[in-house]
């Protein structure tokens, strides 16, 4: 049985959500590393553009594998 659209797009939103706490703290911890000193509200706008293309990737690439696996398995 496939995946519905609105499943797929639910399981994306949670995915990056959890992803989300990595990916301030990583930008919190990282960009200063590289001569990037950001406070907590940058680091947080970061995040957040990068969670939206993250969830457009995800959802993406889940409707393309299975749309691959609804037409090898009619």
């Amino acid at each position: 049985m496939s995946q519905s659209r609105l499943g797929s797009f639910v399981e994306s939103i949670a995915n990056v959500v959890i992803g989300f706490g990595v990916n301030w703290l990583a930008n919190l911890l990282v960009l200063p590393l590289f001569g990037f000193n950001v406070s907590l509200a940058d680091a947080f706008g970061i995040g957040l553009i990068f969670t939206a293309i993250s969830i457009a990737r995800s959802y993406v690439l889940r409707r393309l594998f299975n749309a691959h696996v609804t037409r090898r398995n009619p």
